[in-house]
């Protein structure tokens, strides 16, 4: 596909301009989040239908134009796995994006089950696609002309794989089922991971007691500090693993740290000593300044809701294969447990519980209804 490069305000806009009058667009970003501290979107890549522009928004000051491309409800938007663009164009650009339309989404509601992108183009185009791009630093430049091809090649099929992807949806009646999932996909918004407390998005951290929490809190302030200090992201500073096993060992000196393999050599010798007072730091704390772990305190699953649980999963399980989607996809175990709980009497009951789909009760609401009716 032949391409271009935007390295201006005017650029941008004029292909904006451009974009106006087209029914539908590719769109595609790199990130660097494998390689610094605050990931940033490093390239964006857009396609028509028969030019790519590949967006350096480095070089840009006014996003706007492209922004109202994206609001533009009159523009269908494809993109593939699209959770990581949406929450970085909210990040970076507070932009809500209207007539989304996700492949990877799509290719859910068709079973398939090799969704990755390159497994898709080798699927419907025969295309080879080398994923190892996806972990270069994007915020280098020059770009290599084999990224360039790689961030072209990304956007380049796009709109032919949503037109494939949406005549098998409409001819097996599951092209709106798809699109209620887009938009509620499009509404995501950005989370930063290192908002405090920190042990909140370690895996793990719930099942600590509340002294080993303090530790780890300690020891993931010592990553994040480095990390932000050296312009890393934190697992280039130290894995989870090396953290939670200093956690489980509390070690109190770099020897001791070296004993339990806890961190390399080199490790050890930039951050053991840091390592070591975080965690006598932790160590020390008064019990009433320990931290805990916020609790959902779920309600007691009383015999006749764990029964309607059970009857509800073996009910999904011939769903799924009926209908040849994924069990997880087609109804959550959370949500199983939401309508254990709630035990709606009617579909319109049903879609009173947050969370629940239209799709799922037109999928599954007759069949929910009637395991309910059969147990107590």
């Amino acid at each position: 596909m032949v391409y271009q490069f935007v390295t201006t305000d005017t650029e941008l806009s004029q292909v904006c301009l451009k974009l106006q009058p087209c029914k539908i667009i590719g769109v595609d970003l790199e990130a660097d989040s494998m390689h610094c501290f605050s990931e940033k979107i490093c390239l964006i890549q857009i396609a028509g239908p028969s030019q790519a522009w590949l967006v350096d928004p480095f070089l840009i000051n006014d996003f706007s134009p492209f922004s109202r491309i994206l609001e533009d409800p009159n523009i269908i938007k494809v993109f593939h796995g699209s959770d990581f663009d949406v929450r970085s164009l909210d990040r970076e650009l507070s932009v809500e994006i209207e007539n989304l339309f996700d492949t990877e989404i799509a290719c859910r509601f068709l079973n398939i089950k090799e969704r990755g992108l390159g497994a898709l183009l080798k699927s419907f185009f025969n295309i080879d696609v080398d994923k190892k791009y996806q972990k270069v630093d994007w915020a280098k430049r020059p770009l290599k002309e084999e990224m360039i091809a790689y961030g072209v090649g990304d956007v380049a099929t796009l709109v032919q794989l949503h037109d494939l992807l949406t005549d098998r949806l409409e001819k097996i009646g599951r092209l709106a089922w798809a699109q209620e999932e887009f938009g509620l996909q499009a509404r995501v918004k950005y989370e930063s991971n290192h908002l405090r407390p920190l042990f909140k998005r370690f895996k793990g951290a719930g099942k600590l007691d509340n002294r080993s929490l303090a530790v780890l809190e300690h020891l993931l302030e010592v990553r994040i500090c480095q990390a932000e200090k050296k312009d890393l992201p934190p697992f280039k500073i130290m894995s989870n693993q090396s953290i939670l096993a200093m956690v489980q060992h509390r070690p109190t000196s770099v020897e001791a740290v070296l004993a339990h393999r806890a961190l390399s050599p080199k490790q050890a010798g930039m951050y053991g000593p840091l390592c070591v007072k975080a965690i006598e730091t932790a160590l020390a704390l008064p019990h009433r300044e320990l931290p805990s772990y916020p609790k959902t305190r779920m309600p007691r699953k009383t015999s006749q809701v764990l029964g309607r649980i059970d009857a509800l999963k073996k009910m999904r399980e011939t769903a799924s294969r009926t209908l040849a989607m994924e069990p997880g996809f087609l109804i959550n175990n959370n949500m199983i447990a939401a309508v254990a709980a709630d035990k709606p009497a009617s579909p319109e009951d049903l879609l009173q519980i947050p969370g629940m789909r239209n799709w799922q009760v037109q999928a599954l609401g007759d069949q929910i209804m009637d395991t309910l009716s059969r147990v107590q």
